[in-house]
């Protein structure tokens, strides 16, 4: 009988302990979730050796693009990391027709900044829009109204397929073209081949850039970006 009533009490602390350890791993445990970290990019000045490669010579596409002789351009038309002076949403792109720059916003307060070379008098647009369709090596097809000031231009109309890519194809390497309300501007971000306009108001309206430049900019740009351009001055440039 002792025996019984032993081995009864040694099942029920048995039972008890196996049901108490059940209770313990049913309770929900506490993970400690890490709070994500703002993004950040450090703003610092390229050295010679970076510059140089920047603006070596590449192949691209099947294209040749030579070296930019970047020591002959005014170092703050270089492409660059700054303080963000535009206000915009990160992924906008801001065109500051004034100054000759152009900005692309990012998270932290940072924006890639690029030089460039802008519209002459009579030429420049303003406004808002998106970049509607992205294209590597375009063709050049000169509108009517260009082809209307200059009639030589007609076998690289529309009508005749434009001009073929290449590195002396006007639109240089890449270009990104602006719409707005749904509509073709006809303005474009593009390369160029002609570093010398870099800073200057030479163009028939669109921002160009160093083929190198617009390169790295086509990789930052997504499809339906946010674009805007000032006509009046952000004020006083941050950086070189």
């Amino acid at each position: 009988m002792s025996t019984v009533c032993t081995l009864s009490r040694r099942a029920f602390f048995l039972g008890a302990a196996a049901t108490l350890a059940g209770c313990a791993t049913t309770q929900p445990s506490t993970k400690i979730v890490p709070v994500p970290q703002k993004i950040r990019y450090p703003i610092t000045p390229a050295t010679d050796e970076e510059l140089a490669a920047r603006y070596a010579a590449l192949e691209d596409g099947g294209h040749q693009i030579p070296a930019i002789p970047y020591t002959q351009i005014d170092p703050k038309y270089y492409r660059q990391r700054v303080q963000d002076p535009t206000g915009e949403a990160p992924g906008t792109v801001v065109v500051d027709t004034p100054n000759r720059f152009l900005y692309v916003v990012e998270p932290g307060g940072t924006a890639m900044r690029y030089g460039v070379g802008i519209g002459r008098d009579g030429f420049a647009w303003e406004g808002e829009g998106v970049i509607q369709w992205r294209q590597p090596w375009p063709r050049w097809k000169v509108p009517a109204d260009m082809i209307a000031r200059t009639p030589s231009l007609a076998k690289y109309s529309v009508e005749n397929g434009g001009m073929e890519p290449g590195i002396k194809n006007p639109l240089g390497a890449r270009a990104l073209y602006i719409f707005q309300n749904g509509k073709d501007t006809l303005y474009r971000l593009h390369g160029s081949p002609e570093w010398k306009s870099i800073g200057k108001a030479t163009s028939s309206g669109c921002v160009r850039l160093i083929n190198q430049d617009v390169l790295d900019l086509y990789k930052r740009v997504p499809y339906h970006a946010r674009i805007v351009v000032h006509q009046g001055s952000l004020g006083t440039p941050v950086g070189v």
